[in-house]
């Protein structure tokens, strides 16, 4: 029996491909400091994400002006610098002394910007991508100015479907206007920029994996050194960055670094994209100054814990793959320094709020199941072991833990943390092993009030051992006389 559809169901099916919707619909809700309102500035006007909308607001000036000779490419990785502008990816790493690593006179290179958004809490970049793009793609511009090359591309997270097309919409406005391809601003020089979907691989956050992505293998991590900035894609100097770190650019160029660093601390300069999830009142993207403390943004901006949740119980400050901090750990400003020493890392700046009605082994748990599942499967500890510990939370939550079950997982977790040829395997057990550290308690009394179950014994006992020795004191072999004394058992 064949089951046939009206035409209009077809029409319906291929109008909803075809058609990009006016609103995107990732998250809506927005705020932070009204001084600090920069990257997420242009958001809510009408038709942002348009190259009509973005010239209007100014767009583009700064790189037509750098491009065409107001600042040399030397000034621009300069004032970058000085601005002490950090990437946004996780790592921190300063944008301006990781863009002074690519080895004079080496052509050609490429520039690439990491829109694998794919760390579990963080939409920030989704959200530029959708809403803003043009501030990207002149971020583009003026990087690839900087680092004199003439191609550059956006590989973007598989699963970011619409943001896609948003900026390929962009890069094709841009091109027609004449700000990309030959000639760009008549200035003689061109850059060909390059959208580029990944297939929804968590691992290619990481930059070499990213590359080998990119190159058309499977996303698996490379050994560094040699660091991309020197050997990178196809072989050639490559800068990777964030896409929030690149939006900066634009703003810093125009402003100048002076500007940018009236915000944040000497350390953590500037401002960034708080994403916060969890069990608040207002979650959402909240644009903040870096020393910010964790209770302002819970109770602040993020309204509290909502009524439902209860007290706050826990708090991941920078993505699912950093320790956890506890509620006496909210004063903490929100710095890579500051969070550091707190013993956590800000990472993508994913604030995660854990009320006290969620059980913390559940948490564990679906934290290992996302890193077994993301697992590129290069490495031993990471392939087998997430596995392994998942196992051991599914049983701990279902009501079977063993007694030994915690000094198990954490022996595991030590095996793979660091064990792994790139950070995934850190990733993958900080959470458990802090987890661990400061809610003990929580898992013990899993663990206690799991059923008695019998031992089931590695092979059958075919008679009963008395518990007392056998007496048998005439060995059947010399050598074994040691083994079958009355105090010995075997």
């Amino acid at each position: 029996m064949s089951l046939r559809l009206p035409a209009s169901c077809f029409q319906l099916l291929a109008s909803s491909f075809s058609q990009t919707p006016s609103r995107c619909l990732g998250p809506g809700h927005h705020g932070g400091h009204p001084d600090t309102n920069i990257l997420l500035g242009r958001v809510d006007k009408p038709d942002s994400h348009k190259i009509e909308t973005y010239i209007a607001d100014g767009g583009y000036e700064t790189a037509r002006a750098v491009v065409t000779g107001s600042k040399t490419p030397q000034q621009v990785i300069d004032e970058v610098k000085a601005a002490n502008v950090r990437g946004r990816g996780g790592a921190g790493f300063p944008a301006g002394q990781k863009w002074s690593f690519l080895p004079p006179g080496k052509h050609p290179r490429y520039l690439v910007v990491n829109a694998d958004e794919s760390e579990p809490g963080t939409f920030k970049d989704r959200m530029i991508m959708e809403y803003d793009p043009h501030q990207l793609v002149e971020g583009i511009i003026l990087t690839a100015y900087a680092i004199e090359c003439e191609h550059a591309f956006i590989y973007v997270r598989g699963e970011y479907y619409f943001s896609a097309r948003r900026l390929e919409e962009a890069v094709a406005g841009a091109k027609a206007k004449g700000f990309l391809g030959k000639n760009i601003f008549r200035s003689g020089r061109k850059l060909e920029v390059v959208v580029h979907r990944g297939a929804g691989a968590y691992e290619c956050g990481e930059e070499t994996a990213l590359l080998t992505s990119l190159e058309g293998y499977r996303g698996h991590p490379r050994l560094k050194p040699p660091f991309p900035a020197v050997e990178g894609l196809y072989g050639k100097p490559t800068i990777i960055n964030n896409v929030e770190t690149i939006a900066n650019v634009p703003h810093i160029l125009r402003n100048g670094a002076d500007w940018y660093k009236q915000w944040g601390t000497p350390q953590s300069t500037g401002f960034r994209i708080f994403c916060l999830s969890g069990h608040v009142n207002n979650p959402g993207l909240y644009e903040l100054p870096h020393g910010t403390t964790l209770r302002e943004l819970v109770y602040d901006y993020g309204g509290g814990v909502t009524a439902a949740a209860g007290e706050l119980k826990a708090v991941i400050p920078g993505g699912l793959s950093v320790q956890l901090l506890d509620p006496t750990q909210l004063d903490v400003k929100l710095d890579y320094e500051n969070v550091a020493a707190a013993g956590s890392a800000l990472g993508s700046a994913a604030v995660i709020v854990i009320g006290a009605n969620q059980s913390l082994v559940e948490v564990a748990r679906r934290t290992l199941a996302f890193y077994r599942e993301e697992s590129c499967g290069k490495c031993t500890p990471c392939r087998e072991g997430t596995g392994w510990l998942e196992k051991i939370l599914e049983r701990v939550e279902g009501g079977e833990g063993r007694a030994d079950d915690i000094a198990l997982m954490l022996a595991l977790a030590d095996m793979i943390g660091g064990k792994s040829f790139c950070p995934f395997g850190y990733a993958a057990v900080w959470g458990l092993q802090s987890n661990l550290a400061k809610f003990l308690p929580e898992f013990e009394t899993a663990i206690g009030a799991s059923s008695e179950r019998p031992v089931i014994p590695v092979r059958p006992i075919y008679r009963p051992d008395p518990g007392v020795p056998s007496g048998v004191t005439e060995p059947s072999l010399p050598l074994e006389e040691a083994y079958n004394k009355p105090t010995h058992r075997r």
